[in-house]
This record gives C-alpha cells, sequence and structure tokens, in this order.
C-alpha cells in the first residue's frame, strides 16, 4: 500500500505501548554511532496470526481505564484524496476510516500491539476449501448502517461487484484479479452480477482463479470495505461514504477540516475490533510539521486532546522531543514494514546505466539528517524492509560504504552510457521537509553529471498524480509496505508489467518479461521458506535493473497531547490506533 501497509515493530513510547510480540528496542542498526535507538534491520520478521470465532465475536476488549466522552482532534498536512473503499490505497485513508468502516475480516490488536487477524463484518476470518480457489464467509447478525438499515447480503455482492465500475480507478486490483470471470465483468451498474461471487443465505463464496491460501488477509484491506447498495453514489461516494461502523461523519469542508460523531446504530456485540470512547472525532488538516510539533509541545486547549493520523514530530523538533524525558512521554514510536523509496521511471528513463548512476550518488546520509537523524529511519539498500517475510541483506549501489554518495562512480556510468547532462524531472510531495530534501537531490544528482527539474506535487493528490501513465516526471517520492505478510503483496502491485495503468502502484512501469517471470513463479510456490528465498531474489533482480532508489525504513514518532488515553500502535493498519484512545477526564 502506498506509503505505508501492514505490519509492524513496536520499538518505544508510551508506557501502554513500550513491549510487543515484535521488539525493536535498545539496539542500533549498526550502520552509524550515536544514540541507540529503535533497529530496522535487526527487528524480528512480522507474523499476523489467524483468530478464531471467539477472537472474531464482540465486544472488543475494554481499555483498562477509559472512560467514554469528549473530543479527540488531530493536527495534521492534508486531508483525504480518497473516501470511497474501492479507491482506498494509501495509508493515511485506510487509517482514518477504521472508525467508520468495516470489512469482512480486519486486523484485532492487543494493548501490546499485537496483531491477529479475525472476522470483523464475517463470523470469523474465513473457510478455505479447493486448496484456496474457494473462500467462505458468514454474516454476523445485527449490523446496521449509519441511518438503522441492516447490512444485506446485497450489499456484500455489490461491495465485490462494483470494483469492477470503470470510475474505480484506484484502489487494490487483487480480488478483481483473482475472482472467475472478472477479466470480462464491468460492474454492476447494468443489472448484471458476477457469478463468482456466490449468496447463499448469510454466507457469501468466492470462487477464484487460483489458489490463494491469503485471500482473508486481502479483503482486511480497506479497500475491501462494505458499501451499501441503497446509497451508492457512484464518483460522488468518494466524498461521503456511508458508516457500519462505531461513528459517521457528522461534516466534512474538504482540505480543511473532517467530523466523526457517534454511529447510533452501531452495536459493540458485533464488533470484536473497535471501541467507541470519544464522543467525537475532529480531524483539521493545513498543519506543516513543525506547526503541529509546537502545538503538541506546548500542550494548551484542545491540543491536549490531539493526536496525528501522519504528522510526525517534524525534523526540527526531533532532538528537542526525544531528549526531553517529559516530552518524550508523549511519543509513540514505531517502526513498521515500509520502504520509503524513489521509483525511476523506465518508460523516460531507458537505459539500466543511467538508472544505475542515480543510484549510485543517491545522497541517502544527508537525506537522513534532514529527516531528524537515525532517531527517524535507517538508510535502506532493498525493496523488501528487513521485517518482511522474504527480506535478504544486499547491497548493490554501496550506500553502506558511501552513504552519502558517489558521485564519481555515479558520473562515470553516465560517461559510459553517453548520457552526462541527462535531464531528471523529479516529482515530490510539497512539504517544508521534502522541499528541502529535494533540494539536496538535486545537488548530489548535478554533481553527478545530471540536470535535474524539481517539481512538487499537492500532498493530497500526490498519489494520484504520480499513479497516472503519462505523468512527466522521471523520478518520484513513493513508499510501500506489504498489504499483508508476504512478498507477493510489495512484488506483484508494484513491480509487475501486469500492473501498469492509471491509478495502478507500479510506478516505475517496469515491464521486465524476466522480472513478471519470476513474480509469477514465486506466487506458485507452496512452501513458505521457498516462497520468501524467490521473494528475495526478486528483490536483488529489480534493483539490478535500477528500476528505484530504496530511501530509507521510517522510524515513526507520533507526538500526542497530555489528556489523549492509551495512544497504541495499529499494527494491522500501520498507524495509531484511533479506536483504542479515549479523552481524559
Amino acid at each position: 500500500m502506498a506509503f505505508s501497509r501492514r505490519n509492524f515493530l513496536i520499538a518505544t513510547g508510551v508506557a501502554a505501548a513500550s513491549t510487543s510480540v515484535l521488539t525493536a528496542c535498545g539496539s542500533s542498526d549498526g550502520k552509524g554511532s550515536g544514540p541507540q535507538v529503535p533497529s530496522v534491520s535487526k527487528g524480528k520478521t512480522m507474523n499476523i496470526p489467524v483468530g478464531t470465532k471467539a477472537d472474531s465475536t464482540g465486544p472488543a476488549p475494554e481499555v483498562s481505564g477509559a472512560v467514554k466522552g469528549g473530543t479527540i482532534y488531530s493536527l495534521d498536512q492534508f486531508d483525504m484524496d480518497h473516501m470511497d473503499p474501492a479507491q482506498i490505497y494509501v495509508s493515511t485513508e485506510a487509517a482514518i476510516t477504521v472508525p467508520i468502516m468495516r470489512g469482512l475480516t480486519g486486523y484485532r490488536i492487543d494493548d501490546k500491539g499485537g496483531c491477529t487477524l479475525v472476522g470483523d463484518a464475517a463470523t470469523d476470518a474465513g473457510t478455505m476449501k479447493d486448496g484456496g480457489r474457494t473462500w467462505s464467509f458468514t454474516l454476523k447478525d445485527g449490523i446496521k448502517w449509519e441511518d438503522g438499515s441492516d447490512l444485506s447480503m446485497d450489499d456484500v455482492r455489490h461491495t465485490f461487484e462494483r470494483l469492477f465500475a470503470s470510475f474505480v480507478t484506484e484502489g487494490p486490483r487483487y480480488v478483481q484479479q483473482w475472482l472467475v470471470g472478472g477479466d470480462k465483468y464491468k460492474g454492476p451498474y447494468d443489472g448484471k452480477k458476477l457469478d463468482s461471487v456466490e449468496i447463499s443465505g448469510k454466507t457469501v463464496t468466492f470462487r477464484l482463479t487460483e489458489p490463494r491460501a491469503d485471500f482473508n488477509y486481502t479483503l482486511a484491506m480497506r479497500g475491501y470495505s462494505l458499501v451499501s447498495k441503497k446509497k451508492d453514489t457512484k464518483e460522488k461516494y468518494d466524498k461521503r461514504p456511508f458508516s457500519c461502523g462505531p461513528y459517521r461523519i457528522e461534516s466534512r469542508s474538504i482540505g480543511k477540516s473532517m467530523t466523526f460523531v457517534r454511529n447510533e446504530h452501531w452495536d459493540p456485540k458485533t464488533d470484536s475490533i473497535r471501541n467507541n470512547y470519544p464522543d467525537k472525532y475532529v480531524f483539521q488538516f493545513g498543519f506543516q510539521p513543525v506547526a503541529s510539533t509546537d502545538r503538541f509541545i506546548s500542550d494548551r486547549g484542545n491540543d491536549q486532546y490531539a493526536m496525528t493520523i501522519f504528522n510526525e514530530v517534524a525534523a526540527e523538533r526531533v532532538a528537542q522531543v526525544l531528549t526531553d524525558a517529559k516530552l518524550k512521554k508523549r511519543v509513540l514510536t514505531a517502526v513498521d514494514t515500509v520502504t520509503y523509496y524513489w521509483p525511476i521511471n523506465t518508460t523516460r528513463i531507458k537505459d539500466v546505466k543511467v538508472r544505475q548512476a542515480i543510484n549510485w550518488a543517491w545522497p541517502h546520509q544527508q537525506l537522513q539528517t534532514i529527516r531528524g537523524g537515525r532517531a527517524t529511519s535507517e538508510i535502506a539498500t532493498t525493496i523488501l524492509s528487513p521485517v518482511t517475510p522474504g527480506y535478504q541483506d544486499f547491497d548493490l549501489y554501496g550506500a553502506e560504504k558511501k552513504p552519502g554518495g558517489d558521485p564519481a562512480k555515479a558520473k562515470a556510468l553516465l560517461k559510459e552510457a553517453g548520457k552526462v547532462g541527462q535531464k531528471l524531472v523529479i516529482a515530490y510531495q510539497q512539504s517544508d521537509n521534502a522541499v528541502k530534501q529535494a533540494v539536496q537531490i538535486k545537488n548530489a544528482l548535478e554533481a553527478a553529471g545530471f540536470v535535474v527539474v524539481n517539481k512538487q506535487i499537492d500532498k493530497s493528490t500526490f498519489y494520484t498524480q504520480i499513479g497516472k501513465i503519462d505523468n512527466g516526471y522521471d523520478l518520484f517520492a513513493a513508499g510501500w509496505s506489504p498489504d499483508w505478510p508476504n512478498g507477493y503483496s510489495v512484488f506483484y502491485p508494484c513491480w509487475s508489467g501486469k500492473n501498469i495503468g492509471d491509478g495502478r502502484s507500479n510506478y516505475a512501469q517496469l515491464n521486465d518479461p524476466s522480472v513478471n517471470k519470476a513474480i509469477d513463479a514465486a506466487s506458485k510456490i507452496a512452501d513458505v521458506d521457498a516462497a520468501n528465498k524467490a521473494w528475495g531474489a526478486v528483490d536483488r533482480q529489480i534493483m539490478e535493473l535500477a528500476a528505484v532508489v530504496p530511501d530509507y525504513h521510517s522510524i515513526r514518532n507520533w507526538m500526542h497531547g497530555s489528556k489523549v488515553g492509551n495512544v497504541i500502535y495499529d499494527s494491522g493498519n500501520t498507524c495509531v490506533a484511533l479506536c483504542k484512545l479515549y479523552a481524559m477526564k
């Protein structure tokens, strides 16, 4: 998923979240000197077990000491580009919609950051037959939409059939790819049904074209959250979705704010994942990280009840906040599986030597310093994060030995290719820190013989813009972590030639026959260890083609107000756990 997707390591943070089944506390990463920080490279490989029917049965466990009432606020940079679940493939959009959207499956978290796949709207995490070609889910009783109407099996069918509509241009494509007949189906709006989605009583059965033992994990993605057939407004649904969760949208001023209030028709007995302690959530947009961090530090008025979906501690304030014991108590630090990288548009930069030169010239260390140092990130040399199954440790372009870049090596490659003076148009997100990084990248690449043109793009539409085939950019900031714990959900969506198109996430538009073949082969390997080895080999294969510059693995530092209770990490959605927060009295 763009920016960040699934699993996790909890590192340090507030007392309630200071330990986890996956610990990244204590040791440094060995890639530099300085104080001890959470380590990505020494973290344990992620694992999300499948829960039982009992785990899927509501209500969700109560949070110790939590009280009902009050308002939780957020201070964030930007609004959401998409709110229609079918269009959601960015982690901030997935995070902010946890309180209002439910899928057939979902992730139940405990108070230590542990994560289990459970039935959400379904009674359990599903029943697999035919080696994974057939999956069935039974709907829970008593789930209602925000107008009091029942969540029906027609709604379930409609949710999956509308994924094929022409207006759905973004979002994940797994289910559409796997459902039998999906290659010819055009959606439900002409009255036609998709035969591979079968309804019998309160059970839905999916017939797939290939064995998918991980299909129940796939359905936990926000992109497959349920949609009311009667309230489906097609394109307009992207601005105002209908809720079957514990909250509903009361108001929205696009680009400025959005308010959630209680959904009076939500029954906690149907929901093992979510609590609903605050009366209201008020999400506020337009705050750069320095502004939000300064308000968290001051901790006054409503900001005492504030947290953040996206904004982390500003790079300019990292040292101040993380070295002050009182302030650090109000920081949740987490390491997830995201790798931030810069895909290279292979349809524009076709020469492998030129792409390799970009990698050799990359100023990893300078960018890390701008981000706030080793307390905020670890330099990446691979596409897979060290905590993702299949990760193999390698460094093809000398980032560990020369983290500041090797302009001489890069320029030599450009000369070999006859491309000294190669123009690069680079797109990056519009923020104060991104501007600083863009300047450093421009300086480093021009020192290696490139001519660089930097272009800023508004954050709220960034992934939509770079997701267009004819986007006009050679290089762009992006990021990805697995949609569920395996290599397939990294390499198919981002690097398979089958997934090139407007709104898709193969941003590099890589369509290499050998890579495509390797991805297809790895996806068919049943043995987990063998499959993981194959995914590691795919990672190296893509890096040999230099289709991307791996930049860093993120160490997140989210600050919050002093009266926000139970700030823990939602490891299933890689964000602060919104439905576990409460406003202290």
